[in-house]
């Protein structure tokens, strides 16, 4: 599948020139995790389904935790929510969130266990890795990190 621009960026300063090379999705200002589950949905249904491929309403429902769990740290810890990419693959969405900080998340390389009692951090972690495969962290050139992740879509028989 060809790679399609369906970069949303947090801020309009931060808005590619659309002029350029044209894309079917248009970027919109992303400042929550409701508007990241938002662009993603609409990713999946304009993107990755096509006539002979449709993904399950469960699979679209991981993928969305997955969107809601990484942006809401991108705003919660992460100093901001700047950009939130949904690429669509063979396999699933590939994800990539962007915010303003270096920190990288102790939980990420977890083992994905919920822990038993509840000290501050939550359940989001653990989700992500039990949902997502081939999470990566970079930091990006000019400061923060952009959490990336493939979310595999199964498909409707």
């Amino acid at each position: 599948m060809d790679r399609i621009d369906t970069t949303a960026f947090a801020s309009p300063d931060h808005m590619p020139d659309r002029r350029a090379g044209g894309t079917s999705m248009t970027a919109v200002p992303i400042t929550t995790a409701a508007m990241a589950r938002a662009h993603v949905r609409a990713v999946v249904l304009e993107q990755w389904n096509t006539p002979s491929r449709r993904a399950t309403e469960t699979a679209v429902i991981d993928l969305l935790l997955v969107v809601s769990e990484l942006a809401a740290n991108a705003v919660r810890h992460g100093g901001g929510l700047v950009g939130v990419e949904a690429t669509p693959t063979r396999e699933g969405v590939r994800l990539a969130v962007h915010d303003n900080s270096d920190v990288v998340p102790a939980a990420a390389f977890g083992s994905g266990g919920l822990p038993p009692v509840h000290h501050g951090n939550g359940f989001g972690w653990p989700l992500i890795i039990r949902l997502a495969r081939d999470i990566a962290i970079e930091r990006r050139p000019g400061g923060g990190k952009t959490i990336s992740v493939l979310v595999p879509l199964q498909t409707v028989p």
